[in-house]
């Protein structure tokens, strides 16, 4: 197994959604030259790795997670000789990379999926995928009522035929059976072909899926339970049963891969790992995938789904810590990617949401493990309200809901109006951009030293010189002038403050680290947070305890 000190351990990673980060040629849409042309901007905001979404071949409807070839490049990002080009720059400028894997699911276009559709019920082509004869009359309900995540029902059916096929996704995204040997045999060489060229690792799209329960049965899914006079929370800690998600044997497949990228790691002297996209629903079914002879880590979704209040913030760091030091993994920590509402929007919006996102993303960079930012949040960007004629998001069709393009717009690099330099002048992206991102660009954030882009500069700077190997996680017991909402934990002489309430609180005698905005001297405002290096062998005011 890799050694306990793997770079990914304390690694800050950069997420960057392939469309929407920089386009080379002028067709709207971004590219790996686009990429390779922006690296350097990477290492210099100081981050250590980028994690690319995918750019395999597809026909994109749901922008390339739906795979029709697992290795190769879709022409319109550019080519293999591209993508080596990428990781060479990457790896001079001391980045590493991480690539997408979609293991779920494949392509309805993917060469399998067609021959199944060719094929007869019972096939060998067909037992790849989840195929099921219908339910009632004439097969005219489906196997089970699972649903879509995207909306609407799991199955769709074979036309002319009393077959269905399972896609917990898109109907263009069939459903892989992982009981099939050969769907396993596949997928490791896809890993092999891409460490081969280079990659440093992989995350895994959907990790928590691959397994369905073998009989397929109903999802049980009550009504709004009555809570009576029970505690909200004791009703909401109730699990939802999910016969599609976080079954068993998907833990064998993530050992059989641990024990590749290991072996692969020792044989060429590298240092690879594995990333798990995996919506669990406790901690402790989460630390499940990074067991000592499984994934390298899993992302922490609690952190972004958890309330604008220091007890949930508190509770989220608690319950990862425990989680994780049974099987010794690194945490990870995140805020936004490109499934979610940008956490600026999420915290209400405007200045305030943005002093808050700032003020949580700091309290972030101090923990222990890794933190995976989402590109364009060093600027500030809020989620964007695409109008309905250019939204593409596959959920947006499926349920006439906003999806997720909101928060996938093509980046803003310079200038006044769009592109923004995100592609030549007069190209038109993909998603239209707002008209008023001038003040946002990353050439009006740079030269500004009160941006967002310069705070996340210092910030990351900080988390090098401070926070790498700083110790354990202690948390502080809030004095009484400090009143409920205050967040405040020590590791060694960092000390960490965040104020998420409405009047400004005292702080702690310390020489000022970072801070995520401007405050008073001595106070730490309402939304914002500060890193103070205490005094040696003190624990702040005298009625902080640790």
């Amino acid at each position: 197994m890799s050694a306990p000190q793997g770079w990914w351990r304390e690694a800050v990673v950069y997420e960057v959604y392939v469309r929407s980060f920089a386009d080379s040629d002028g067709d709207g849409v971004g590219d790996l030259p686009g990429i390779t042309s922006r690296l350097p901007y990477l290492r210099d905001l100081g981050v250590d790795a980028l994690w690319i979404t995918p750019f395999y071949p597809s026909p994109q409807h749901d922008h390339g997670y739906d795979v029709a070839d697992y290795c190769a490049v879709d022409p319109r990002f550019g080519s293999l000789e591209d993508l080596d080009t990428l990781l060479d720059t990457a790896h001079g400028l001391g980045l590493r990379v991480i690539v997408d894997l979609v293991p779920n699911h494949t392509s309805s276009e993917h060469p399998w999926f067609v021959e199944a559709l060719a094929a007869p019920p019972g096939s060998p082509a067909r037992s790849r995928y989840l195929f099921r004869t219908g339910r009632g009359a004439g097969a005219e309900e489906p196997p089970n009522n699972w649903e879509s995540v995207f909306g609407g029902p799991a199955w769709t059916r074979v036309e002319g035929t009393d077959q269905w096929y399972l896609h917990l996704f898109d109907s263009t995204q069939p459903d892989l059976d992982w009981r099939n040997p050969e769907v396993a045999q596949m997928f490791e060489g896809v890993l092999q072909f891409w460490l081969d060229r280079g990659v440093d690792g992989f995350r895994v799209d959907v990790a928590h899926g691959l397994f369905k329960e073998e009989s397929l049965r109903d999802q049980d899914r009550p009504e709004e339970p009555d809570a009576g006079d029970a505690p909200r929370e004791i009703v909401e800690r109730t699990l939802a049963d999910e016969p599609m998600w976080d079954q068993p044997e998907v833990h064998e497949v993530y050992r059989s891969w641990r024990r590749l990228v290991d072996d692969y790691s020792d044989e060429h002297g590298t240092d690879r790992m594995v990333v798990a996209e995996a919506w669990t629903q406790t901690p402790e079914s989460m630390a499940r995938f990074v067991r000592p002879d499984e994934l390298h880590q899993s992302f922490n979704f609690s952190w972004l789904l958890a309330d604008w209040s220091a007890p949930a913030f508190a509770e989220v760091v608690r319950g990862t810590l425990a989680a994780m030091a049974p099987v010794d993994a690194s945490p990870t920590w995140v805020l936004s990617n490109h499934d979610v509402v940008r956490h600026p929007t999420r915290y209400g919006g405007g200045a305030r949401g943005l002093a808050r996102a700032r003020a949580a993303t700091l309290v972030m960079l101090a923990l222990p493990g890794s933190c995976y930012l989402y590109q364009g949040e060093e600027l500030g960007l809020e989620e964007v309200d695409v109008a309905p004629e250019h939204r593409q998001d596959p959920s947006w069709f499926r349920t006439g809901e906003v999806g997720r393009d909101g928060c996938r717009v093509p980046m803003p690099w310079s200038g006044q109006e769009p592109p923004y330099g995100f592609g030549p002048p007069g190209s038109t992206p993909w998603i239209p951009q707002p008209a008023d991102w001038g003040g946002l660009t990353v050439e009006a954030q740079r030269a500004d030293p009160g941006s967002t882009w310069s705070f996340y500069q210092r910030a990351l700077a900080a988390r090098h010189r401070h926070a790498r190997g700083a110790g354990p996680v202690e948390l502080i017991a809030a004095p009484a002038e400090w009143g409920a909402d205050v967040l405040a934990f020590r590791r060694g002489s960092l000390g960490v403050v965040l104020n998420c309430g409405e009047v400004p609180v005292p702080l702690p005698t310390g020489r000022l680290l970072v801070a995520s905005g401007d405050s008073d001297p001595g106070v730490l405002a309402p939304d914002h947070a500060v890193w103070l290096e205490l005094p040696q062998g003190s624990s702040g005011p005298s009625s902080i305890s640790l």
